[in-house]
């Protein structure tokens, strides 16, 4: 563990020096890589700075103790000294095996949120609308920024798609985990008898890709223009302002159609393509399959559910990690750092029993 501390400790004089160089200010994605790997250099190695001065104090409170043995009054203060030290102590050591963990690269962007209908038809719809307000109650809550890149809107004001950027520091480290089948369990607004019924949305989150990150030739791209569809008023209808990219080599369409402009509709287009084909990217990376975005979603069937909601019981259970929360109106006014928390700290832990055998 110190050898890779010490490693970085000099990696980062490295970048510093770097850093200086005012050569490097016209290469700006060089520039901006050695910001990130700066800045995720500095925890750590302040954590290690921290334990070193601790390990010094130690030793001087163990020479006191040794020094002052024949004085009580010194002794036993010493001895408080050295028993709080020693605390501190295993408290830094567990901090700094955290810290060395291995970093996801993608935990500092921004991501791309998609909440889609699964089963359940309209009730369905619904649930996605509220787990949409959820995360951008949320993301409020943390000063963050959302935008609504495109929607697909049911007939009771649900919404079939949606598909929103979080822009705030950290964003796809807290989000992450959202990935997969959320099944909710209630009497729907649709049910005359009172019945309850069980349906389902599905939520990918995508790390943001920049260009630097995803390259796209010009060339692998088909753009069709055409006249959006629903509300809109009369700009919809005389002008062509949606946009639907298709990427010929993976056969990946994003369509878009909520701006009244076709540049930002387009801009909006290529921002939710580039992030899939990142994650493809990844993917592969990971040797899994290219087109296994459904490793995120699944089918939508009730059996792959990540999360339940149940209203009746006013229960929230993560079957990943089997845990069970109340409150469900406060859970989806977005107070959801209790649940995310406990998430991370169960991924934490199993990189740690990983790391240790």
């Amino acid at each position: 563990m110190f050898e890779k501390l010490e490693r970085q400790e000099q990696r980062l004089a490295e970048i510093d020096a770097l850093l200086a160089d005012p050569a490097l200010a016209s290469d700006v994605a060089r520039l901006q890589q050695l910001a990130r790997e700066r800045s995720a250099l500095e925890g750590p190695l302040a954590l290690f700075r921290r334990y070193r001065k601790v390990e010094a104090d130690i030793a001087s409170a163990e020479a006191l103790l040794q020094a002052e043995r024949d004085d009580p009054d010194l002794a036993g203060l010493a001895r408080e000294e050295l028993e709080r030290l020693r605390l501190d102590w295993e408290r830094l050591t567990r901090e700094l095996q955290r810290a060395l963990l291995p970093q996801d690269p993608n935990d500092r962007k921004d991501v791309i949120v998609e909440v889609r209908a699964g089963t359940g038809g309209e009730e369905a719809a619904l649930f996605a609308a509220e787990l949409f307000r959820m995360y951008a109650r949320y993301a409020e809550r943390l000063g963050w920024q959302t935008e609504v890149l495109t929607t697909s809107e049911s007939e009771r004001g649900g919404f079939k798609e949606i598909i929103f950027e979080v822009r705030g520091q950290g964003a796809f480290s807290r989000l992450k985990f959202e990935s997969g089948v959320h099944r909710v369990q209630r009497v729907p607004l649709t049910e005359a008898q009172g019945r309850i019924h069980t349906s389902t949305a599905t939520v990918a989150v995508l790390p943001e890709a920049a260009e630097v990150d995803v390259q796209i030739s010009p060339n692998d791209l088909r753009i069709d223009i055409y006249h959006s569809g629903g509300a809109g008023g009369q700009n919809v209808n005389k002008v062509a302002t949606a946009v639907r990219i298709t990427h010929l080599p993976t056969g990946l369409v994003v369509a878009c159609q909520d701006e009244r402009s076709q540049l930002k509709n387009k801009q909006k287009a290529m921002a939710v393509l580039r992030a899939r084909l990142y994650d493809m990217k990844a993917r592969e990376q990971e040797q899994q399959q290219a087109q296994s975005r459904r490793a995120q979603v699944g089918t939508a069937e009730r059996s792959e559910k990540v999360r339940t909601y149940n209203f009746p019981q006013d229960r929230l259970t993560d079957h990943r990690i089997g845990l069970t929360l109340h409150n469900l109106p406060a859970i989806l006014n977005g107070e959801l750092d209790p649940l995310l928390d406990a998430l991370a700290a169960s991924a934490q832990a199993e990189q740690l029993a990983t790391a240790a055998s």
